[in-house]
């Protein structure tokens, strides 16, 4: 084992309250660093055998998928998975509400990112009608007592409220209507989302007003520009666990055995065309 110095986690730049400035350059130049800052977390997570869960909810069109992109780019998908249901099937619908979530959540030296989550029930559910009233009152009520179950079970819960302003959210429906590789991102149920703005808010508020408790807070995250979003929340993120840089073993290649081998000719193979070269 390679004596490695242990070294306590260094605040990244821009946790103060200063508000910097930068460019796209130094966009991505900051980004790769917070990338590899959530690759050094998440050997932590696995040295110490802790168990995280991420929640990101938010209105359509606010980003939850870029900023997940990002924050998984150098993650080890062995360790961080990412969780996105579709709708409930018939046999789902009959079980108790949470009980298709708790089977994703994470093991020791696991982190689970949900985009979208249980919260689905206050939110597309009740505004839509797919649940009852005393189906949604009843998860408002059992909502906050299951969140505190995990926390004192040992899971760590953050959970991010990505919010996006009403006139940019419409530049990015018409975006998506307007761009082939993006329109597939644009549901009936994102339509009508749009329709209802006001309902969404109303249950967004409630939503607050209930669930924002003490052992699992929501975090709101402006999302109207998409770069600063990315850098704030996982600057955000690395701040609300403390972790170490893990001690790496030294690597050393072992010497390639000398046995007379030849290789098999190309013309044996089905080799993929060459029709590009790159500079």
């Amino acid at each position: 084992m390679a004596s490695t110095k242990k070294a306590k986690h260094k605040k990244p730049a821009g946790r103060s309250s200063r508000t910097t400035t930068i460019g796209k350059k130094d966009y991505e130049k900051e980004l790769r660093r917070l990338q590899v800052e959530l690759l050094q977390l998440e050997e932590w997570i696995r040295h110490r055998n802790l168990r995280v869960v991420v929640l990101f909810e938010g209105r359509d069109t606010a980003g939850k998928g870029g900023v997940i992109k990002r924050m998984t780019a150098l993650l080890n998908p062995r360790f961080c998975r990412v969780v996105a249901l579709p709708a409930p099937t018939e046999r789902e619908r009959t079980q108790w509400y949470f009980q298709r979530y708790v089977t994703h959540l994470p093991s020791a030296g696991e982190m689970v990112l949900f985009d979208r989550s249980w919260y689905n029930r206050a939110g597309v559910e009740h505004v839509m009608g797919f649940c009852t009233d005393a189906e949604y009152d009843e998860f408002m009520r059992m909502c906050p007592q299951f969140e505190r179950m995990l926390v004192h079970s040992g899971i760590v819960l953050v959970k991010y409220w990505l919010s996006v302003s009403d006139e940019e959210q419409e530049r990015r429906f018409i975006a998506r209507m307007n761009d082939v590789s993006k329109r597939w991102k644009l549901s009936p149920m994102d339509i009508q989302a749009r329709a209802r703005w006001v309902d969404y808010s109303e249950a967004k508020d409630r939503m607050f007003a209930h669930c924002d408790i003490k052992e699992a807070p929501w975090y709101v995250v402006e999302t109207d520009n998409k770069r600063s979003a990315h850098l704030n929340l996982i600057n955000h993120f690395l701040s609300l666990i403390p972790y170490e840089q893990v001690p790496i073993e030294k690597i050393k290649l072992p010497p390639r055995q000398k046995r007379n081998y030849k290789r098999p000719p190309k013309s044996s193979q089905r080799m993929v065309p060459v029709k590009f070269e790159v500079e």
